[in-house]
């Protein structure tokens, strides 16, 4: 819980037992202790409790995830995934800590180097848009017959 040891403030928190099935973005630094199907955008960090899942990509400016995230995981400043974590998904951040037990299962881009960061961000995103428009055009051919 290192954040929220911080002189950081939360700006929203999803309590245990709560659920959300849209995407959200957040002004400012978010606790998810419930359940989230859809992507979460937070300008601040983001903190995953034990409890927690989501169903989404998450993008934040820091990500301490003990839960489990169905998604790909954007933080520039860092990720940790603590032990009780699960994320399958990638990761794309800066510094990157995977503790003992945790499990991850994914690729995972971490660059000190600002412009070698947003270059690999880039194209790792763009490499995940035409892998996406590949699927739904499988899709819609699969419709079609």
């Amino acid at each position: 819980m290192g954040f929220l040891t911080d002189n950081t403030s939360i700006n929203t928190i999803l309590g245990e037992g709560s659920s959300f099935r849209e995407s959200i973005k957040v002004n400012g630094n978010m606790r998810v202790e419930g359940d989230i199907d859809g992507s979460v955008d937070a300008t601040g960090n983001i903190f995953v409790g034990e409890r927690a899942r989501i169903r989404g990509n998450v993008t934040a400016g820091s990500a301490e995830i003990y839960g489990i995230v169905i998604g790909d995981v954007f933080a520039p400043e860092f990720v940790k995934l603590l032990s009780t974590a699960t994320v399958l998904g990638d990761i794309c951040t800066k510094k990157v800590r995977i503790d003992d037990k945790a499990i991850f299962h994914g690729h995972c881009i971490s660059h000190k180097d600002e412009v070698e960061f947003e270059n690999a961000q880039n194209a790792s995103q763009t490499q995940r848009s035409v892998l996406d428009s590949l699927v739904k055009r499988n899709d819609l051919t699969k419709k079609d017959e």
